[in-house]
This record gives structure tokens, sequence and C-alpha cells, in this order.
């Protein structure tokens, strides 16, 4: 289905648009995999992303969650923004845009610019980039991506809150989540490197 301006588009229920958005975004990763041992679908992650902003941050805000559907789209797929425009209009487009890496620069500077833009993000793409530093970071605790040591993931919680503090203001309980994790993790190194210390702390 193409959506133009003569089309039905606008006068689908909310749902419709939904399962719309999130039918094309499991054919664009279709053949994609995560990085973990399991090799989950690449798909879980999107939808894990939208259903972090609905569960825990009670966001109902449609264009939101269809940007979290397919906010990997044009970055990890042959997706472009014109394609995104198209069929999901400007709104949604922008928002995915904001988060949208540009692979043309060298991986640290993307890494960089992540940390310098995030206070300039919108509300709405700071609350999508929280949900999905969420959703990495849950999953990085639970398994080690192929390839990956230890020293890379605790420099990915390192990075991943220099980010966070940029977005901490656009939803308080995202953010709360967000501290929480960052506060377990430097408990979890605290007790693993100086176990004495933290018995007498705790």
């Amino acid at each position: 289905m193409e959506i133009s301006e003569d089309s039905d588009w606008q006068r689908r229920s909310p749902i419709a648009k939904l399962i719309y958005c999130v039918d094309f975004s499991a054919k664009k990763h279709r053949d994609q995999r995560r990085k973990d041992s399991e090799q989950t679908p690449y798909i879980n992650h999107p939808i894990g992303v939208a259903r972090v902003l609905t569960e825990e941050g009670g966001v109902e805000d449609l264009d939101i969650l269809q940007a979290a559907l397919l906010h990997d789209t044009v970055e990890d797929t042959e997706t472009t923004f014109d394609e995104l425009q198209k069929y999901f209009g400007p709104q949604v487009t922008a928002i995915v845009r904001q988060v949208t890496d540009d692979k043309n620069l060298p991986k640290l500077s993307r890494k960089e610019f992540q940390i310098s833009n995030a206070p300039n993000l919108s509300p709405s793409a700071k609350m999508l980039r929280m949900a999905d530093k969420i959703y990495n970071l849950r999953d990085l605790k639970r398994t080690l991506p192929i390839g990956w040591s230890e020293e890379d993931r605790q420099d990915y919680f390192v990075w991943a809150e220099k980010v966070a503090q940029g977005v901490y203001d656009a939803h308080p309980i995202l953010a709360i989540i967000l501290k929480d994790i960052f506060k377990n993790r430097k408990e979890t190194i605290w007790r693993k490197f100086y176990p004495i210390t933290m018995n007498l702390i705790c």
C-alpha cells in the first residue's frame, strides 16, 4: 500500500496505522539479526523500544511510537527518508531523522555527535533516544554481543550515560529508569573490583 494525499490513510485508526508500521519495519529488517549470542531477529529491538515507551513511559503519541518502530530503518537498511516521508508523513520522519546516525562519519565521530547533539533533540526524539538506550543497556547486561569484550561492554555503559545526560529532561519516568540502570551498573563494577569496600559501604 502506498500512502498518497488522496488515500484514506488519515481516516485509518491509530491501531491500523501502528500495525502497518510494524509490518513495514519487519519487512525492512527481515534479514537482520541482533549481535547477541542467540542471534535474535532484529525486529525484536524496535518493537521492544516501542514497548518501553508505552508500558514503562506511558507514551501514547502515535508519531513517537511509529518513529520507535522505524528508528533504525534508514540507518541499517536501504530505506530512505523520502520513503518514510511518503508512507508515514513529516512528523514521524523528522523524529527518525534526529536519531539516525550518519554512517558516512567514522564510528567515533558518530558517538561523539550523539553526546554533543543530545540536548538539541526535540522532546519526542529525546524520549525515543532514552527508550532505545534502556532497551540496549538491558540487552547488554543480559548478554555480551558476539565479538565484544567486557571492556567494550563497560565502554558502552559509560558512553550511553553521557548521551542520556542530554535527554533526561524530556521524560522524568524514563530518566529514572536510565539512572537506575547506570547506578546498578556502577555498583556491579565496584562489587567486582572492590568487594571489601562495597561491603563496608553496605
